[in-house]
């Protein structure tokens, strides 16, 4: 007689050791209230399926997973039912997903489709092809199996048996159970035979199996008799027969005739009370195991990642050939490996990526990584590799030291690209790639700035003209029109009527004064500051004049063009936390003041919810990586010398949160240490309450040389003989500089390295010099660097240096109080940053001044606009000048992205063309559409 495998019994055991697994998890994830979700999608009503499906919601609440039933109508489409499954999908509760079988529906649906949706990591049913082709393949850790296989080898092991190198049938081919549980077996090291209906003299085949695997849905089928003594036999099937001796006249029977086959078997399953129990409680063993490798997304750790290989070319060819003979890993691989899920990536092609916002609410418990801004000295035209140097060192922490590390870039405008400068991606060996696509529109975000920013500018003369050219009621009418009878405000509307005082909501119910307020902004247009801005280099329209057409009736007024990255909504995208935090910044902007002295607004004019929407896919930054395969992430792209010059607020804070606190971000400053990382101080970490470990200062041989009093350096011109050779008395001049930007440095609280960039041209005197003196003027470290020639190897012994300075607790500290009159706070900026001793402010700057003040606005930072090439006014100044004066000759508000910027010399916000542009070099390949001569 055989012995009963009571499923009952042992699903009771495997819940209740899944309960106390589920709880576990909970109290161990770092995440408040993570609990495993699971989601079961019915189509229609059918009773036995909704038996089903209360079955397993209970089943799923007594062991501690929420589960969720999904109930949609018979009248669902094929399209609405695949909809519901993707938001399932991108729902981080939800961690199992199943769809009850069979869809009960009005219309014709495809259940294949429905299934194969899911995503397979979330396919806890294992019905979706790549989990069924994983299992076909043995590929078992990485793919659910289905629960009733899952069950089955279970109920076998209870038993005792050791499947290994049984012999073994399986009776059914269904997608459900026959082919998994045959795949199963198979992986497990059985004998495997596969059985159905038309299978010729079936009873041979059964009779020589030590385990017997049922499940075609034929009541008694397999005939007891043909069960070979003391096998294993495991009976799925369930079956509805007359039976008048039942209550209902029905009784549940297997696909085996189980009154013989017990006389006969060693073990075997009942009907009802064998498999079923068990397919329950392995749905909710996959689930369990999903969620478990989901939590694991949320702890910090080492990362799983691969780094791509190096073939490093003497000489160096140029920057775009070393980018296109490495293969970059396709984007989705390098999110998979630094635990970015992919209901949190939106693919741009197969290299680059956008990353959700999600992601920081998911992150939001773990720990900061080690914070390391990158900047420099006051550079030469040509730049002195502080984007390469961030790259290198990033390549050096993950690809030789194996640390979690992110590289934090701005995006390059096109009017260096294709003006003087050339691309931004980093250089030689360091870079990020694909390096055309980095330099060229990327995912578009600066082309977002700039039709956001020039519909503002396009509303500012359309109101002023609209207000000069109507009445009153005209104008109302117009801004609340009457719409079959009714008026009413938007919401924007009524955000504006409160800032007046009026506290209405019905259109029809405002005074005429309160009609004569709502409608009349009365811009001041001397006090206008908002221009229009387009991403390229073009000294033409740095002043213009609108509104010439006959139309626009004499309304004529001088502006200019900025650069887009130089726009403010640039600056807020840059400095924003969130999508809200945006919104409210975007409808802060200040574009003029009116009449009687009062700023006017986007909100004023009704844009900030427009300009959001242009501007909801530029918040989400963009993953790249760099030649080594480090992850980078890509996000904003202001200058320092005209805006404040760092990468975003957004892309810092998911760095630090997907490193882990042993991990490292490397940001970097625009320019020099006296603008880009003053600027990433004073504001930057002012509106991100982060704080820096470590600042690593670039510095290069030919730029000290050039401080010293050395030949001017132009672009496109062969450097000057000084330049190529050894002059360590021209070098020790210049080292004024180097030693300035690392006072400035130390003024801040943080400890400072000194990258030495080395080029082909320096002597080992030269670096051992530069080296030297960083060191005895109060460097933490000094570094000789080759990670241009090459690669992540050329920087190690920076990056040793970096972990050995995070590892000493920094004092940051802020140069200035918010507090502080605005006329104290720029002194302060020039006098101790830029080594001034006094600030001339213009008639011009002295009245924008009070106006702010008076406006309320003097408790913001200061972004001080000025050259990038001398730390004085005047580019042509090297080294590190005294007893000078800065001029500010203008001085503009940035109210929504929250800074006062001072316009000093006679700095440009829109820089022009060179005689010979980059361009000249750059073009397509018509056959193979690459990119060549872009740097």
């Amino acid at each position: 007689m055989a012995k009963l495998i009571d499923g009952q019994a042992i699903a009771s055991d495997v819940r209740e050791k899944l309960a106390l697994d589920v709880q576990k998890l909970k109290e161990e994830c770092s995440v408040p209230g993570f609990a495993p979700g699971l989601a079961i999608v019915q189509v229609g009503s059918r009773s036995d399926s909704n038996v089903y499906v209360n079955h397993k919601i209970k089943a799923a609440a007594e062991v501690g997973i929420n589960a969720v039933h999904v109930r949609l109508p018979k009248s669902i489409s094929q399209a609405e039912l695949l909809l519901e499954i993707q938001k399932l999908n991108n729902d981080n509760s939800i961690h199992g997903i199943i769809v009850q079988l069979p869809l009960d529906s009005d219309e014709k649906l495809d259940s294949d489709l429905a299934t194969n949706t899911v995503l397979p990591e979330k396919d806890v049913d294992g019905l979706n092809c790549i989990n069924a082709g994983k299992l076909s393949r043995g590929d078992l850790e990485n793919c659910f199996i289905p629960c009733t296989p899952r069950g089955s080898l279970e109920l076998i092991r209870r038993t005792g048996m050791e499947v290994k190198g049984v012999d073994a049938v399986v009776l059914g081919r269904s997608k459900i159970l026959g082919s998994p549980m045959a795949d199963l077996l198979k992986w497990n090291h059985a004998t495997v035979t596969t059985c159905h209906t038309r299978t010729k003299d079936l009873a041979s085949h059964v009779s020589k199996a030590d385990l017997l695997v049922v499940g075609v849905g034929v009541p008694n089928l397999l005939k007891g008799e043909w069960v070979k003594p003391g096998a294993v036999v495991i009976d799925c099937g369930i079956n509805v027969i007359p039976d008048a001796t039942k209550k209902k006249g029905t009784k549940l029977v297997g696909d085996i005739e189980f009154d013989v086959a017990k006389e006969r078997a060693g073990w075997i399953t009942p009907v009802p009370g064998g498999v079923g129990p068990m397919t329950v409680a392995m749905l909710l063993a996959n689930t369990y195991d999903s969620a478990r490798r989901s939590a694991a997304n949320f702890k910090s750790g080492p990362w799983n990642i691969s780094y791509l290989p190096l073939d490093l070319k003497d000489p160096v060819p140029c920057d775009l050939e070393v980018a296109k003979a490495q293969t970059p890993k396709n984007i989705a691989d390098v999110a998979r490996e630094i635990n970015i899920l992919k209901d949190e990536l939106d693919l741009y092609g197969n290299k680059k990526a956008k990353i959700s916002l999600s992601i920081v609410k998911r992150l939001e418990t773990q720990s900061d990584g080690r914070y390391v801004l990158v900047t420099g000295i006051t550079p030469t035209p040509l730049g002195e590799g502080k984007s390469t140097t961030a790259v290198g060192l990033s390549q050096a922490l993950g690809a030789e030291l194996k640390r979690n590390v992110m590289t934090c870039l701005r995006q390059p405008s096109q009017g260096p690209t294709f003006g003087i400068k050339g691309g931004a991606a980093g250089g030689g060996y360091s870079q990020v790639i694909p390096m055309d696509e980095f330099n060229l529109h990327l995912t578009g975000d600066i082309h977002a700035i700039t039709a956001a920013n020039n519909l503002l500018a396009a509303q500012i003369d359309a109101r002023m003209f609209h207000e000069a050219t109507q009445k009153d009621e005209a104008l109302y009418s117009r801004l609340v029109p009457d719409k079959k009878g009714k008026r009413v405000f938007s919401d924007i509307q009524l955000a504006r009527l409160k800032r007046l005082g009026i506290e209405k909501t019905d259109p029809n119910s405002l005074t005429e004064e309160e009609v004569r307020k709502f409608v009349r902004l009365n811009i001041d247009p001397k006090t206008i500051t908002w221009n229009r801005v387009i991403d390229t280099n073009d000294r033409f329209l740095r002043k213009i004049t609108v509104g010439q057409s006959p139309t626009e009736k004499g309304k004529t007024r001088e502006t200019q063009f900025d650069i887009s990255v130089g726009s403010e909504i640039m600056a807020i995208l840059a400095l924003t936390t969130d999508m809200r935090d945006m919104r409210a910044k975007l409808g802060k902007i200040v574009v003029a003041s009116d009449m009687d002295g009062n700023p006017v607004t986007a909100d004023d004019f009704g844009v900030g919810g427009a300009l959001m929407v242009l501007m909801k896919d530029a918040i989400r930054p963009t993953l790249m990586q760099t030649l080594e395969g480090t992850p980078v992430l890509v996000h904003t792209g202001p200058f320092a010398n005209i805006a404040h010059g760092n990468s975003s607020i957004i892309a810092d804070k998911i760095a630090l949160k997907l490193v882990g606190s042993d991990g490292f971000v490397v940001t970097e400053a625009g320019f020099g240490a006296d603008i880009g990382m003053e600027k990433f101080f004073n504001i930057k970490c002012r509106y991100s309450g982060l704080v820096p470990n470590v600042v690593v200062l670039v510095a290069s041989v030919r730029a000290l040389k050039m401080h010293g009093g050395g030949p001017p350096v132009t672009p496109g011109v062969p450097l000057p003989k000084p330049y190529v050779e050894e002059n360590l008395e021209l070098l020790g001049k210049g080292f004024c500089n180097l030693r300035k930007q690392i006072e400035n440095v130390l003024k801040f609280g943080v400890p400072v390295i000194v990258a030495v960039n080395s080029f082909a041209t320096d002597t080992q005197n030269e670096v051992e010099l530069v080296k030297k003196l960083a060191k005895e003027n109060g460097a933490f470290d000094a570094v000789i660097c080759t990670h241009w020639a090459h690669g992540g190897k050329g920087a190690k012994d920076l990056a040793e240096a970096v972990i050995r300075a995070t590892d000493v607790p920094s004092n940051f500290k802020f140069l200035y109080d918010l507090q502080m009159p605005m006329r104290e706070k720029i002194k302060t900026i020039a006098c101790e940053i830029y080594g001034a001793d006094d600030v001339e402010f213009s008639d011009e700057a002295e009245t924008s001044m009070d106006r702010y003040i008076k406006q309320g606005f003097n408790d913001l930072p200061i972004c001080m606009a000025k050259t990038h090439l001398s730390l004085t006014d005047n580019p042509a100044r090297k080294g590190a000048p005294t007893g000078f004066t800065v001029a500010v000759r203008n001085v503009r508000a940035s109210v929504g992205a929250g800074f006062i910027y001072p316009l000093i010399g006679t700095i440009s916000t829109m820089p022009g063309l060179p005689t010979r542009p980059c361009f000249y070099d750059i073009d397509l390949d018509p056959d193979t559409e690459e990119v060549f001569g872009l740097f």
